[in-house]
């Protein structure tokens, strides 16, 4: 299954390489961006666009990083309170033992 993933994965990445490729080759406009009070340089609309989706992918990735790295300290804390509980429980039922 792995393997399958892998050429599956290969395929996807030369498949979208084509794409821009192929983007690239029909859009050779040269655009400049502006953004309030500064502009940039006129590059092709395709260095504008695949730099777009990398700071995206970018941004993503780190967002969900932070996601990640959020719902590991929600678990290990939760984890030690359920430590505690089973600690107190078992302690609380050896106590009762004793008195019966």
């Amino acid at each position: 299954m792995s393997g399958i993933r892998k050429i599956l994965i290969i395929l996807l990445v030369l498949f979208l390489i084509l794409v821009v490729l192929v983007f690239s080759l029909n859009n050779q406009e040269r655009v400049a961006l502006d953004f309030l009070a500064f502009q940039t340089e006129s590059r092709n609309i395709v260095v504008w666009i695949t730099l777009s989706f990398v700071i995206g992918a970018l941004l993503g990735i780190v967002l969900a990083l932070l996601s990640t790295v959020k719902t590991s300290v929600s678990k290990r804390h939760l984890q030690k309170r359920l430590n505690r509980a089973e600690q107190a429980l078992e302690k609380s039922r050896n106590t009762n033992n004793r008195a019966v």
